[in-house]
């Protein structure tokens, strides 16, 4: 079907007028939308499905034609300044537009089911709506203010979905965290924005990025400014895409709903800062102080993100520093000069992450009805276990995006995550030892994360029988699999100690409580649990409209790598923008393609044997069979060096890194100091000031008035005085020195 790309402008449209129209309907006749809001569900993922046809066939003919295409309109014209406005056809806009389009549409069908019984229905799917087009007219932006206005609207959006159930405080807290946290990078990017057009005179990127070019190889540029300029429009991306030290509001975006938690940890919020790091990569390239930069924070962020996810319990967390670590995955491959790889591993990454948290998703929704409404139990891992038993499609559809975030071959990940970690050793031996290192504790932790909540036995009422204390996996595993239990592991006050019995009890009454709290609520909605519900012994398997989207989101996950082997070269992801997605070999170049392959996977055995490494680990701690009850294998573990790098590791992971507590010391508590003292040298010192003027000017008035009786004699007596004493004061003798 042939369609002129004039009309890819449908793309970020169409989702916006849904958003518009479900919030305006809903603001202004908020019991009839509550009565059609099945029908508002289905013109909001209508019009997704419209801009996915639109990107997909938009695609198809660029493909064809190789061509970039720019449609602008002049605003604000001026006699040396003039901004247009419009949108920019190209292969990145194409491609981010599909991911963000497909991955949008799963997220749509699968929270019809999960907010059914929130009161908030439809001003969910508004904001979800107002979230994708956002994402989608960053995208397809010409010029760096278009893109700056659309990354406030997703910040503005994603600060609404986090903080949806606003009535509870964490939720709250953590949408101002969030907000907050990427004003600082955006307030960064507007520096470097403004540096850029005052160095170039455009907001045009293509233009921009030629004039910058030029000028610096022509010397015109100093290049300790140029670098000056270009690490404030790095601070962005640090902020938007949770890099290091800027990651901090990741983990707790997951207070918002978990449907959202798929657009903002895939394909819309976090992948913003990487998207606007390969838009202008052509400026950053020819800085490599800027490059190092990058590639380091990358780096770091990397690691850190891997080593925080080992000893969560909180199963969305959990996935939340999963989503850090490979997004420093892209950061790094940037900052090395592999831009196409870290695109590559973009998209591969969001229909992964995608599936993860639908499925996570799945699972609480589940849990709900067995442990109730409480995160600390519905989203601990500890309380789980055995579920692919009870939620057959949900285990085998997070179990198939499971190796693929572990770096398995052929699954999707692989291709790109090995491309990543090639080109790190080409660049720097350090950043390769890093992007290795953290290829096998992805596949600890991820594999940790599957085999905790899919795995085993269920584990809720034997959380309960022994105590259970849910901080570090050996010692639930010893306890709730019956193996030997050492004293110091035995020691329990009788406070921490619940029955079955009581848990159920307090599940029951905690969860009548909140059904009292919710049907009178109109942001939380309402709770529809029966009684029969609120005392099943194990979750059940998801309905239709949330399983669907989980096996749809399973076939790229598992073969959308394979897209971006090229069969020509000895690489993959060498030539993403243009051949990503449309080359099809022909049957006499199978061979060929097949002997790459057979190449690209020799060259990835020492990655792969460090992802098998961390898988082999994780099963032998917490799969099924394990043996880690057994006392001589415990004492192994009773090593003091291994014991102390356990507990190490622990302590870092539960505690964030410690990076919250020194934020809260150094930062929070230092802005509200001076903030303080601010306010008491503008209310004592400022305001005393202007008090007392005003006062004085009160006092020395109610003084005249006073003296103002209307009698002439005392008039003059004044005047009189009034002249005699300067008379007398310039007669007086001066004394001699």
């Amino acid at each position: 079907m042939e369609l002129s790309t004039k009309y890819a402008f449908l793309i970020p449209l169409c989702p916006l007028v849904a958003s518009r129209s479900t919030g305006s309907l809903s603001f202004f006749f908020p019991k009839a939308t509550r009565s059609l809001r099945r029908l508002f569900a289905t013109f909001n993922t209508s019009s997704l499905i419209t801009s996915t046809f639109v990107s997909f066939v938009s695609f198809r003919q660029q493909a064809a034609t190789h061509s970039i295409q720019q449609y602008l309109w002049a605003r604000i014209p001026k006699s040396d300044f003039c901004l247009k406005i419009g949108f920019l056809i190209d292969p990145l806009t194409l491609a981010m537009s599909i991911s963000v389009t497909t991955a949008g549409i799963s997220v749509t069908v699968y929270s019809d089911s999960y907010m059914c019984h929130d009161q908030g229905y439809a001003r969910f799917y508004a904001y979800l709506s107002l979230f994708t087009a956002s994402m989608l007219g960053l995208v397809s932006s010409p010029n760096l203010i278009q893109i700056y206005v659309f990354r406030e609207l997703v910040g503005m959006c994603s600060y609404l979905l986090i903080g949806f159930w606003f009535a509870r405080s964490s939720a709250a807290n953590a949408c101002q965290k969030a907000f907050v946290t990427n004003r600082i990078g955006d307030f960064g990017l507007l520096l470097g924005v403004s540096g850029v057009y005052w160095i170039t005179g455009s907001f045009e990127i293509f233009e921009l990025c030629d004039r910058f070019i030029e000028l610096n190889n022509n010397g015109v540029i100093n290049p300790i400014f140029a670098n000056t300029i270009a690490l404030p429009l790095f601070s962005g991306p640090v902020a938007k895409s949770a890099q290091f030290p800027l990651h901090v509001w990741l983990p707790d975006a997951m207070e918002g709903p978990t449907p959202i938690s798929a657009p903002i940890h895939a394909a819309t919020m976090v992948a913003a800062g990487i998207f606007f790091i390969a838009r202008i990569f052509n400026l950053i390239s020819i800085l490599p102080p800027t490059m190092y930069a990058i590639s380091w924070v990358g780096g770091v962020t990397t690691l850190s993100g891997a080593t925080l996810a080992l000893a969560q319990k909180d199963l969305k967390r959990g996935l939340a520093y999963s989503t850090m670590s490979q997004l420093g995955y892209m950061v790094s491959a940037s900052g090395i000069g592999a831009s196409r790889s870290a695109l590559f591993h973009l998209i591969t990454h969001a229909y992964s992450k995608a599936l993860s948290f639908l499925g996570s998703g799945s699972v609480i929704h589940s849990m709900e009805k067995v442990v109730g409404y409480s995160p600390t139990r519905s989203q601990n891992m500890f309380f789980m276990g055995g579920l692919r038993k009870h939620m057959p499609i949900t285990g085998t559809t997070f179990l198939s995006g499971t190796p693929s975030s572990c770096g398995i071959p052929p699954l999707s990940r692989f291709w790109s995550k090995d491309q990543i970690i090639m080109e790190s050793w080409l660049r720097s031996p350090y950043l390769g030892l890093i992007a290795s290192t953290t290829a096998g504790l992805t596949a600890s932790y991820t594999s940790r994360i599957y085999l905790l909540t899919f795995e085993g036995n269920f584990r809720v009422s034997l959380v309960n029988d022994i105590g259970f204390d849910t901080s570090f996996p050996p010692e639930n595993i010893i306890a709730s699999r019956g193996g030997a239990q050492p004293e110091s592991l035995a020691r329990r006050t009788d406070s921490n100690v619940t029955s079955a019995a009581d848990i159920r009890r307090d599940k029951v009454t905690e969860t009548r409580s909140l059904t009292h709290f919710y049907e009178g609520d109109p942001v939380f909605g309402e709770a529809t649990q029966t009684n029969s519900e609120l005392n099943l012994l194990h979750p059940r398997e998801s309905n239709f409209c949330m399983v669907l989207p989980m096996i749809i989101l399973a076939i790229p996950t598992v073969f959308a790598g394979l897209a971006g082997v090229n069969p020509t070269q000895k690489g993959t992801g060498l030539d993403l923008l243009f051949d990503w997605l449309t080359y099809l070999p022909s049957p006499s170049e199978v061979n060929k393609h097949l002997g790459n392959l057979t190449e690209i996977l020799m060259s990835s055995i020492p990655s792969v044997s460090l992802s098998l490494t961390g898988l082999l680990i994780s099963f032998k701690v917490y799969g099924r069979n394990s043996e880690i009850g057994d006392t001589k294998v415990f004492e192994k573990l009773k090593n003091k060096n291994l014991l102390n790098l356990v507990v190490s590791i622990r302590d870092w992971s539960i505690n964030r890194g410690y990076i919250d507590y020194y934020y809260n010391i150094y930062f929070t508590r230092g802005i509200i100091s001076i903030s303080k003292l601010v306010s008491y040298f503008d209310r004592w010192v400022i305001d005393g000031f202007i008090s007392g003027a005003g006062a004085s000017t009160l006092f020395g008035g109610e003084v005249i008035r006073y003296e103002k009786n209307g009698r002439i004699s005392h008039y003059l007596l004044g005047l009189v005085i009034g002249i005699i004493l300067p008379i007398l004061v310039v007669d007086l003798p001066i004394p001699p020195l």
